[in-house]
């Protein structure tokens, strides 16, 4: 079983909103499309549920082409970001809904709501309706009635964006082992790269309607293929110097700090891209090298703390694990881990990462 995208392109009037796209999804995956808000997520998903239709290019699923292909007689399910559950029916029939209309019978309904609310922690809030229910279990209550259709085709727009923190995070650990045993292509749309990182399996980075890169989620973290792939994976922004190479010796344009290392590409110039938790207040790892900062603002988020400085002519972000709070104005020393740079040439091409 595959989903393929085959040139597709989308266009509303003059503006395109998806670009010509190429993209293969197997069967038993999980796979992230990490973009920001109108990137072109939620048009891509509506195009691969038949909600919506390519301007141009070809839907394959299973080695049938689809793209004309009504979204009722798709086996696909789509959850959103709001809860969206039918508030005059209790839990049990919110989940039960998809099998009533398919026409399954008492007896198997009964038991497949029983399974899956088992699985989503929803067995105690089954004769309940949806007013009753907290945001985390409304929205477990809209993926039990899309896992328990037992669907070819999952489709997860951004689903956890409306819930408080602790249950992100509760739900984001989940989502994976709800479909460790299940026949089917997941894809799970969000903004933050966390989520991606959270989550594995693959992850097609996406800007302005162009998808950047599509691979497995770890390596297009640590291996982006250009200068926007990293951009769109990193949260604070990455940074992004300007450096030069001779022999082993590197230097920040504009800048007195200078590292050594090995890495086997020629001298001449190029950029470098530095995640914020690569930069952090004390040292870390066997590489390091020291930065003099002046601090422009200092965040404590949670158990992590955020630094905004300049050092140079170059505007720069650290995020370091506990409280690190600094004065405006405050010089700092910072440090830079060396072994986890990204270099790329003066066309925003991947040449090296550490």
């Amino acid at each position: 079983m595959s989903l393929e995208l085959k040139n597709v392109e989308k266009k509303v009037g003059i503006e395109t909103h998806i670009y010509s796209t190429n993209l293969k999804l197997e069967k038993n995956t999980i796979n992230v499309l990490l973009g920001s808000t109108l990137a072109g997520k939620t048009t891509l998903m509506q195009i691969m549920a038949g909600l919506d239709k390519p301007t141009s290019g070809e839907i394959w699923f299973n080695g049938e082409n689809v793209t004309g292909k009504e979204v009722q007689k798709r086996n696909c399910s789509m959850v959103y970001q709001q809860f969206i559950n039918y508030p005059n029916f209790t839990v049990f029939e919110n989940i039960a809904s998809p099998l009533k209309i398919s026409g399954v019978k008492p007896d198997e309904i009964n038991e497949r709501v029983g399974k899956v609310a088992e699985l989503l922690k929803l067995s105690a809030m089954l004769n309940k309706k949806p007013d009753e229910l907290s945001g985390g279990q409304q929205q477990r209550t809209a993926l039990a009635r899309a896992l328990v259709k037992d669907s070819d085709l999952i489709l997860l727009d951004e689903p956890l964006a409306n819930l408080d923190f602790k249950l992100r995070e509760e739900l984001r650990e989940e989502l994976p082992k709800l479909f460790e045993d299940r026949d089917c292509i997941v894809v799970y749309a969000t903004t933050e790269p966390l989520d991606a990182l959270m989550i594995g399996g693959n992850t097609a980075t996406l800007l302005e309607g162009n998808v950047i890169q599509y691979g497995k989620t770890l390596n297009v973290y640590k291996k982006p293929e250009n200068l926007t792939s990293a951009k769109v994976f990193s949260d604070p922004p990455i940074n992004i110097a300007e450096i030069s190479k001779s022999g082993e010796m590197f230097k920040i344009k504009d800048n007195n700090v200078q590292w050594k290392s090995n890495i086997k590409i020629k001298d001449g110039n190029y950029k470098i891209g530095i995640r914020p938790h690569n930069i952090t207040t004390y040292k870390e790892g066997n590489n390091s090298v020291e930065i003099d900062g002046k601090v422009l603002i200092s965040e404590i988020s949670g158990s992590e703390s955020l630094i905004h400085f300049t050092s140079g002519k170059l505007n720069w972000v650290s995020l370091s694990n506990g409280i690190q709070q600094k004065n405006i104005g405050e010089h700092t020393k910072l440090f830079m881990n060396v072994d986890e740079f990204l270099y790329f040439d003066t066309n925003n091409r991947l040449v090296s990462n550490g």
